[in-house]
């Protein structure tokens, strides 16, 4: 039976995730610690705020390991927004921060080349989909999502990288690798097709 984890260590706010799959009928429950995760089919990882924050609230819950693990075994894994930084080696947020090293690549601050574009990155954006992802799935070549950030992943061109936004230059917007996918969005935040995107990722096997 499908069940999808929804990692709730106190980094963000994810009744508003829990709330997209309830609307699309997909079974969820929130993870607390690692043993949570021993009886999901796919694990969501949301995230507000900094990289090292992020990653403290994680192994001081333990679920880092225990989501390592899980992406190990070949589990499904999202993350959304910090969420999918965290899956990077590292992050510059306030100096070096080791991350889950579950994809190639480090966050570093944005840096628009247009000097009037204010960061943090607020509202929302066109994504475009720089090949067939299966969370693209039944979406348009470019969608606009909705975004809130001041990090990104550092290299647009990286194998991994299957979406990117126009803020000042390429900005990462989604990863694909394997079982591995990433959202610098907010799909629970970008109306349906957000919802296209979570539905898609349920689906993946």
């Amino acid at each position: 039976m499908k069940k999808v984890a929804i990692v709730d260590c106190g980094i963000s706010n994810v009744g508003s995730v829990r709330n997209a799959f309830d609307y699309l009928d997909i079974p969820s429950y929130l993870a607390f610690q690692p043993g949570d995760l021993g009886d999901c089919s796919h694990i969501v990882l949301p995230g507000d705020g900094s990289f090292p924050v992020g990653m403290r609230m994680l192994r001081d819950s333990g679920l880092d390991g225990a989501i390592v693990a899980a992406s190990q075994r070949g589990i499904p894994l999202l993350g959304i927004c910090l969420g999918m930084q965290l899956l990077a080696e590292r992050g510059e947020e306030f100096g070096t921060t080791e991350g889950l090293g579950l994809t190639c690549g480090h966050v570093e601050r944005m840096t628009p080349a247009n000097s009037l574009l204010p960061v943090p990155q607020i509202g929302w954006n066109d994504v475009k989909f720089l090949r067939e992802t299966r969370l693209a799935r039944g979406l348009a070549e470019r969608t606009p999502f909705y975004f809130m950030q001041s990090y990104a992943f550092a290299d647009p061109s990286a194998s991994a990288v299957a979406g990117v936004c126009d803020y000042g230059g390429p900005v990462v917007a989604v990863i694909e690798q394997g079982h591995l996918f990433g959202v610098q969005f907010h799909p629970e935040k970008s109306q349906r097709a957000g919802l296209t995107v979570l539905k898609n990722f349920s689906e993946f096997a």
